[in-house]
């Protein structure tokens, strides 16, 4: 009995991944957040409420982004044994956040209540950054697009929907704990209401006239994609999709082509342009003066655009602490391309189709705050990807629905490009408009409008939220040494 609560916990955090996609089951979260916070309201000890939050972060992030165990040992080729141990140590380094919300909430005894949902997400958000972060698992990714509390993104961002839905939690927890239940379920229902028309709500306005688009898809396998041999066939395949599916704008995956920018043949650019109709985006690997980034480059008639990649993947794209952990990929791992430079934050949109386009690379796309940087000036947003990297699990599904939360976020439409999915075009609401099979060699097309107009989100970022936490906490503090 000792290790009731511990289990429950555990299984409370996995029955909570059925929340994100591809489950998308979103009340699940918020009602096992209630169900830790029950636990968290019984604890007997600071340490009690530390261990309760491991173990349900341990559920959380051992059912939810496992995924890693598949790059590091499929296609990063690192021994299974030692991708297993990897992947574990991640997903307990991941699980010390909602323990140490456990531990915060705590410290306010009576007042936990409220403490609780503060603590949860401000740890979300340390999590968001922290070692360059890994803001997967966040609470309000899993209510975007059907829940009500989605109608909050636009003005409060990821976090403030994840706020919601972790006082909504506490609202269930304090329903069961207390007999007085009307006050709980008319605040309950509020937040429910308000989030409901909130949906209803355009943040931004059509811009000019549509434009044909044309996402490619090669579906090239990751353990070929940069064997030598491998190059031609790629390069045809990309060739042969834009000539079959032409469109004014004509976008290929992250590192669509294996090779350098200066590699490309005049002719296949040549080709690519022809072929297309109009602008094309190809991702390819960029080099200056011995440096590398990871890019994204036009082709068409007017003079080449560059996006370089600004936040870089730790361990996949750059070597943190190199002189110490070089070994690792000397020894373990074989991951091409692991030692990248980074594009820096003052790009700005690139000038396509009659667009601006705010071009991200990969899980670039997860990081809000990063993404409204080129906003509002840029009227469609464009993420190329690979997501090849984690075969057939949760993570593209999960990475498409963060692909989702910003486009509510900044009011505009989504346009995403990737080797084997989800290519995907999603609509200034967050909802999926069409998305290609995935790993099928296909072209995504369809007509996509630019919008301009500037969200809440976009002007204030995370800081009105994260200001109100460590606002709201301070008072509990305050009062709690009165």
């Amino acid at each position: 009995m000792l290790n009731f609560p511990y289990i429950s916990a555990l299984v409370l955090g996995i029955i909570a991944v059925a929340g994100y996609a591809p489950i998308l089951v979103y009340p699940a979260p918020i009602l096992t957040l209630a169900g830790l916070f029950l636990l968290w309201q019984r604890a007997q000890t600071k340490k009690q409420a530390f261990l309760i939050g491991y173990a349900y972060g341990i559920g959380l992030f051992g059912a939810g982004v496992s995924w890693i165990y598949v790059s590091l040992h499929v296609f990063g080729g690192m021994p299974m044994a030692m991708a297993a141990l990897s992947t574990a140590l991640f997903c307990a380094f991941l699980a010390l956040f909602p323990a140490t919300a456990g531990w915060v909430s705590a410290h306010f005894g009576v007042r936990r209540s409220i403490a609780a949902p503060m603590a949860w997400v401000l740890m979300e958000w340390v999590l968001n950054w922290i070692f360059t972060g890994f803001p997967w698992m966040t609470l309000g990714n899993s209510q975007v697009p059907s829940s009500p509390l989605a109608g909050y993104a636009p003005i409060l961002g990821v976090f403030g929907v994840s706020l919601l839905g972790a006082i909504f939690a506490s609202l269930i927890t304090a329903s069961v704990e207390k007999h007085r239940t009307r006050p709980l379920l008319a605040a309950m229902l509020a937040i429910w209401v308000v989030g409901s028309l909130l949906k209803q709500v355009d943040w931004s306005t059509p811009a000019g006239s549509p434009i044909s688009v044309s996402l490619l898809q090669g579906n090239i396998a990751q353990d070929l994609k940069w064997q030598p041999d491998e190059v031609q066939r790629t390069m045809s395949t990309y060739l042969d999709l834009a000539r079959k599916h032409p469109a004014q704008l004509v976008v290929l995956p992250e590192t669509a082509l294996p090779m350098l920018k200066e590699q490309v043949p005049a002719e296949y650019r040549e080709a690519l342009i022809r072929a297309s109709g109009g602008d094309v985006l190809a991702g390819l690997v960029e080099s200056e003066s011995g440096t590398y980034f990871n890019s994204m480059i036009s082709y068409g008639a007017g003079p080449s655009q560059i996006y370089r990649k600004d936040h870089l993947v730790p361990f996949g794209e750059f070597i943190p602490l190199k002189a110490a952990l070089g070994w690792i990929y000397r020894d373990l791992l074989h991951i091409p391309l692991s030692d990248l430079s980074s594009g820096g934050t003052g790009q700005r949109p690139l000038e396509l189709a009659g667009q601006r386009i705010a071009v991200n690379i990969c899980y670039e796309d997860v990081f809000g705050e990063e993404i409204i940087r080129q906003l509002p000036e840029a009227t469609l947003l464009v993420n190329a990807s690979n997501d090849a990297w984690y075969g057939n699990s949760f993570a593209a599904h999960q990475h498409l629905q963060m692909s989702q939360v910003r486009a509510l976020e900044t009011g505009r439409m989504v346009l995403r490009a990737t080797n084997t999915g989800a290519t995907a075009i999603i609509n200034t609401h967050g909802e999926v408009l069409a998305e290609a099979p995935h790993f099928t060699t296909t072209a995504l097309t369809g007509e996509v409008r630019g919008y301009v107009g500037t969200t809440p989100y976009v002007r204030w970022g995370n800081w009105p939220v994260i200001s109100l936490i460590f606002l709201v906490l301070g008072v509990l503090w305050t009062r709690k040494k009165k």
